[in-house]
């Protein structure tokens, strides 16, 4: 495939190397004549010093017949320029990576569809993502990798006293904003149909929205879960902006700490059900203040890869649960990773890598990917793309011969993603999640992207 990408900082660089390694065809725009010359020299792609938000520059790198162009500079208004002028002049898909929340935000005029970009995606909030998945439901099964994050999974223990036992799945009435994707019991792991019956101590897997799912979690347990998650993060950056986002139901009790008095008025301000601390978690006695100690975990996702080191090491010195990082720079990663298990740093994420993981499954030809397994083997986590030779094109989800044993649970459709309902119709283009069994995964994939898929 031909691939344009306009900047190469950390996240432009790294998608150079990666791309370029799997046999695509590579060229890359960057305004500084130093980062320029550096790839020239280390990568065996096509290199173009300029204004990547330039019509000429664009045209100049053969923005008209590429396959995928990729807006990665720090810029958001770069990105955003360069994504629809490659558009514009011929590009096949455009990928832009934005930062401010601003551009995200579709409650009054939707960025996404007025620059024409295929897809818009912020690293930080990547990350943020990738943390929040084991606050908000430790040991859960991930769906990670899809609407990124606007779907979420969550385990419920059927306990006696709970209403939901002796209902079948149709009787709980959690649709539209949840499905019970799977259940696993004594002599039963599958995913239900609509007249499975859910029976004592089940342990059930809930889909649906985050900002949802708690609540109608709360339907199924029999009393109040107990007490609260202590969250400490170092750094008020937009990581942990997108991260108090993802953690704002009362069961969370989030602390950020970090030493710019005027990032703490604006958190505190913003965030009024957050504490908010004034000083530089660095310094051991400020964590041990702040009883970081006591913490159920403590997150380190400043820009400072050193910085965020050394505290996660202290956390874990003075007892924190668990302990999560952040790294930006390449340097760290490998060595990192090789010493998670000694150093007591449980979760390590880096934003290039999500943002490029991110990029891969858009990019990627597969008509289904296979996005993670459910326990004890008994279903499948997949993402189908509608193809344009679909049968069910055009087709609500009520008018579709399903297999047994398959929940759609949500939909993606352009810049909109829904948790899906019987009504929902289904397009050339839209991506599909399904739970399901592994035997079933063939004659879906024929079902919504076609037999030639």
């Amino acid at each position: 495939m031909k691939i344009l990408i306009v900047g190469a900082g950390e996240v432009g660089s790294y998608l150079c190397a990666l791309l370029s390694s799997r046999g695509h065809d590579v060229t890359v725009v960057d305004a500084s004549d130093e980062r320029a010359r550096k790839l020239d020299e280390q990568y065996n792609i096509k290199v173009i010093h300029g204004n990547g938000s330039s019509a000429r520059v664009l045209v100049e790198a053969g923005v008209e017949d590429c396959d995928h162009f990729l807006a990665m500079t720090s810029d958001d208004r770069v990105n955003l320029i360069a994504s629809s002028l490659a558009k514009a002049l011929g590009a096949q898909q455009t990928i832009t990576r934005i930062h401010d929340q601003t551009y995200i935000d579709s409650s009054i005029v939707n960025y996404q569809s007025q620059f024409g970009i295929d897809h818009m995606m912020n690293p930080e909030r990547l990350c943020a993502v990738e943390l929040a998945k084991h606050i908000r439901n430790p040991g859960r099964v991930a769906v990670e990798n899809f609407a990124k994050g606007q779907v979420e999974v969550q385990q419920v223990r059927l306990r006696q006293g709970s209403r939901m036992i002796g209902r079948s799945v149709l009787e709980t009435r959690i649709a539209p904003h949840a499905r019970i994707g799977y259940i696993q019991r004594e002599g039963l792991n599958e995913v239900p149909t609509a007249d499975t019956v859910l029976q004592e101590n089940d342990l059930i897997t809930l889909f649906g929205n985050p900002e949802n799912l708690f609540e109608i979690r709360s339907r199924f347990e029999s009393s109040k879960p107990d007490g609260h998650i202590k969250v400490v993060l170092f750094g008020g950056g937009e990581i942990a902006l997108s991260l108090i986002r993802l953690l704002t139901h009362q069961r969370f009790k989030v602390r950020v700490i970090d030493k710019d008095p005027a990032r703490c008025r604006e958190l505190a301000d913003n965030f009024p059900h957050i504490t908010v601390i004034n000083g530089d978690a660095t310094s051991l006695r400020v964590l041990e203040e702040e009883q970081v100690g006591g913490t159920d975990y403590y997150v380190a996702c400043t820009k400072d890869d050193e910085n965020n080191i050394v505290t996660c090491l202290q956390a874990c010195k003075l007892g924190a649960k668990h302990v999560q990082a952040v790294i930006n720079k390449a340097d760290y990663e490998e060595v990192l990773d090789s010493l998670r298990s000694s150093i007591g740093i449980e979760q390590i994420v880096s934003p290039r890598i999500a943002t490029a993981n991110e990029i891969l499954r858009y990019m990627s030809p597969a008509s289904c990917l296979e996005l993670g397994r459910l326990p004890e083997g008994g279903g499948v986590i997949v993402e189908i793309k509608v193809g344009p030779q679909s049968p069910s094109a055009g087709l609500s989800l009520r008018q579709i011969h399903w297999p047994a044993h398959c929940v759609v649970t949500a939909i993606q459709h352009r810049f909109d993603v829904r948790l899906a309902t019987a009504d929902d119709t289904i397009e050339h283009g839209d991506r599909v999640l399904i739970i399901t069994r592994p035997e079933n995964v063939p004659s879906l994939r024929d079902l919504l992207h076609g037999p030639k898929g």
